[in-house]
């Protein structure tokens, strides 16, 4: 079973090996190169052309500590050289660029993060963390960065573009007991027989020894495993990604302190220019070279 650092390893090979093919001449922006270039990965966008937001006033924004995660690669890690690394260290980097703006990042253990929010010790949380209501009584969140799809996956000489609830009649599918994955199949898939495993590691070696015919589940994590060994090269996505905010959640925001409307309105303004500009294209595609969407 794999651990975090040996998933960490991992996807620091799989950065890695994704910079080695990237070409040396770029069009202008990532998403004129999705538009010209046949066969190119699709990002998902999270952010309305239609509705560009306002600069804000930045004038009062000279320094922005963030505060993340020690250990969820690859969004969270410590760097070979101790410091941090990951998607969303990046992208807060980005940010601040953007807003031109000193920028710390410290790392904390996740279920801190909230506490040091409140108590001063920093001024945003870019941790992966879900947009939920609870969530929402102690802190205010900007925009979605991302989301967290949910899709099946099937062993690659099974697997179709679409899946319809009528394709999965009688079939064995199986999913995390307990999960929101399990309760939309129960919901949406009721002609499957899905089958409740107790942790990733187990869903993912049934579908490798044929005990079920899919899988579903996070596909961000998913991805991840179909790219690496522990899948041996078994299996693939089978449709599109399920986005339904009711059981998958609103999306992963940027929380700030509540009522600070000046810091969460320059980070919606600056992630939407980095949008533009294409640099969330090229940093999407440096870190999933499988598409989750």
């Amino acid at each position: 079973m794999q651990t975090r650092a040996d998933i960490a390893i991992m996807v620091a090979a799989l950065i890695a090996a994704a910079a080695l093919h990237v070409p040396a001449v770029r069009p202008a922006s990532a998403q004129e190169a999705l538009r010209t270039t046949p066969g190119a990965q699709a990002v998902p966008g999270f952010w309305d052309p239609r509705r560009r937001p306002d600069r804000p006033d930045l004038s009062r924004l000279t320094v922005i500590r963030f505060l993340t995660e020690t250990d969820y690669p690859p969004f969270n890690f410590a760097g070979s050289d101790g410091n941090p690394a990951g998607f969303n260290v990046d992208f807060a980097k980005m940010l601040c660029d953007e807003i031109k703006v000193t920028c710390t990042i410290q790392m904390r253990r996740f279920e801190t993060l909230v506490d040091a929010l409140a108590t001063n010790r920093g001024d945003a949380v870019i941790a992966s963390m879900a947009v939920t209501q609870a969530l929402r009584a102690r802190v205010d969140f900007t925009d979605p960065y991302y989301r967290t799809p949910a899709r099946f996956v099937a062993r690659k000489d099974m697997a179709v573009d679409t899946m319809r609830p009528e394709y999965l009649e009688g079939r064995r599918v199986g999913a995390i007991s307990g999960s929101a994955h399990e309760a939309y199949l129960k919901s949406f898939f009721t002609d499957a027989e899905i089958i409740g495993y107790p942790n990733d590691d187990a869903l993912r070696q049934a579908l490798r020894r044929g005990d079920v015919s899919l899988i579903f589940g996070d596909a961000i994590s998913l991805s991840f495993w179909i790219n690496g060994t522990d899948s041996g090269d078994c299996c693939a996505f089978s449709g599109g990604p399920f986005t339904e905010s009711r059981y998958f959640g609103e999306g992963i925001g940027i929380a700030v302190r509540k009522g600070n409307d000046v810091l969460r309105q320059a980070l919606n303004w600056a992630m939407f220019r980095v949008w533009e500009k294409g640099r969330y294209t090229d940093l999407w595609l440096r870190y999933f070279s499988v598409n989750p969407f």
